[in-house]
């Protein structure tokens, strides 16, 4: 009996010691994160290791918390928008006694980024705004803020309050954001101001088609960290506090954050924020060339060995990538000696230089790799510098610009106008849409947009009107016009 009871306690210690063997031997390595909690002689303390195994203490989070959440403002904007009564109503909802018109507000988030007042935020937050308010961190101070400019295609605006000594925000490197790292996003989620939430890189260079723009600009900054409807124009910073991206849109079917969101590079908003402060208008430089992402097919297709690059899928007659021997079917591996890997980061690169800058372009052909170099142009053919052109008309309720020399020829038509910024107006009432493009006005053509708002500024009664929607379908169409 002696015997039965020590084989039975030897077994049972034995495998209590077995079980912890191999529990040391086969437990997880921590990647990403590892919380630990460890007792110190401050209390307790909450410490995460990220993927190269260094230690990041929490005061790391409240260091980058306390330099950045000075800088992230409140946006409360007021639009004078049409409320309709019914979606079915739509051809009595162009009258102004079936529709009622009234105040509409929206907010979101801004970041300081100088100290007398100007401020970054994205497009679509100040998107028709009749009047932008500013609020500071500390809810005490609050300013009215004019446009300084504003680009849909990469999502920017720059605003300006009258106001000094302002904490602004320090600009990061974008492009040394690795995967993996640790940021923050501040901002105003549903109202709730000052909101900091943390979590990793998940990508870079994504492409979400959300711009809505002939030449759009999209290699956004995925991140995990929640992101919710108000963090809009708010920042991404490091743990040392600086900015590395501007939240801009979430990944989500309910509206709400389900796991990831979407941040402009730094770098592309530093180099926007001067542009649109110095000249009004965003300088970017084209090359000619269409491009478009390699999938497994295409690869195939073009004997390459990886989806490296981004392929050539047209060239314009005398641009300057056609003067330099690139053609349809070359497929672009490098920018200025820096890999492509996707049609975004080769959006992105470009983004960095202004007409008049030279880049180097290394592409394949039938399996040899080339070099050529030459100089990118601005969207009327040429290296200048461009100033802001839109004319605007309230009584139509919208801007105006004559289309540039590259859209024309890429669309293949001699007259353009391009129509901005609809808010109350005739345009409203006929219902075009943010950047339609009209090509003829009761089969008028016109190169100058103040030629087109004198004539449809008087017009009334029956107007037939030909253009092109922003997706690119052509339409001719009669309307009504008081």
């Amino acid at each position: 009996m002696l015997k039965k009871v020590a084989f039975v306690a030897v077994s049972f210690f034995s495998g209590i010691v077995g079980s912890y063997v191999f529990y040391k031997m086969h437990s997880p390595t921590v990647l990403v994160q590892d919380f630990t909690e460890r007792n110190s002689s401050n209390g307790n303390n909450v410490e995460a290791v990220n993927y190269k195994g260094a230690a990041i203490n929490n005061t790391d989070f409240i260091k980058a918390s306390a330099s950045s959440t000075p800088s992230v403002v409140f946006i409360k904007t007021l639009s004078n928008q049409r409320n309709y009564i019914d979606p079915s109503f739509d051809f009595f909802n162009s009258f102004d006694f079936f529709g009622q018109r009234g105040p509409v507000a929206s907010s979101g988030s801004g970041v300081i980024v100088s100290e007398n007042g100007y401020i970054v935020t994205n497009y679509h937050v100040i998107k028709d705004a009749n009047t932008i308010e500013v609020i500071l961190n500390n809810k005490k101070q609050s300013y009215q803020a004019k446009l300084v400019g504003s680009d849909p295609s990469t999502d920017i605006a720059v605003l300006k309050i009258e106001a000094k000594q302002l904490p602004h925000i320090v600009f990061g490197n974008s492009d040394n954001v690795q995967i993996g790292e640790w940021v923050l996003a501040v901002g105003n989620p549903f109202n709730l101001t000052s909101t900091v939430t943390a979590g990793i890189v998940s990508a870079k260079g994504r492409n979400i088609n959300i711009v809505n723009n002939q030449f759009p600009i999209e290699s956004f900054i995925q991140t995990d960290a929640a992101i919710n409807p108000g963090n809009s124009g708010g920042a991404l910073v490091d743990l040392e506090g600086r900015l590395v991206g501007i939240n801009t849109a979430i990944s989500s079917q309910t509206g709400s954050y389900i796991g990831y969101g979407f941040a402009i590079p730094s770098n592309i908003v530093s180099k926007i924020i001067k542009d649109l402060i110095d000249f009004k208008e965003v300088q970017r430089g084209y090359t000619g060339m269409d491009i478009a992402d390699i999938d497994s097919r295409l690869a195939q297709k073009l004997n390459i060995s990886n989806n490296l690059g981004v392929y050539v899928s047209s060239v314009l007659a005398e641009s300057p990538a056609d003067k330099a021997g690139i053609r349809t079917g070359d497929v672009i591996v490098k920018i200025n000696d820096k890999g492509i890997d996707s049609k975004a980061i080769f959006d992105e690169y470009l983004a960095y230089m202004r007409p008049g800058d030279k880049a180097k372009f290394t592409y394949l052909r039938g399996g040899k790799e080339t070099e050529t170099s030459f100089t990118l142009i601005n969207k009327e053919g040429n290296t200048a510098i461009l100033r802001k052109g839109t004319v605007s008309s309230e009584s139509l309720g919208a801007d105006f610009q004559a289309l540039p020399k590259l859209e024309k020829d890429k669309l293949g038509i001699k007259n353009g106008i391009k129509i901005y910024n609809i808010r109350n107006g005739k345009i409203a009432n006929i219902g075009l849409s943010e950047g339609f493009i009209l090509i003829a006005l009761n089969k008028k053509q016109y190169e100058k947009p103040e030629e087109l708002i004198a004539d449809f500024e008087q017009i009334r009664g029956q107007v037939v009107m030909e253009g092109i929607m922003p997706n690119g379908g052509r339409m001719v169409f009669s309307t009504y016009v008081y």
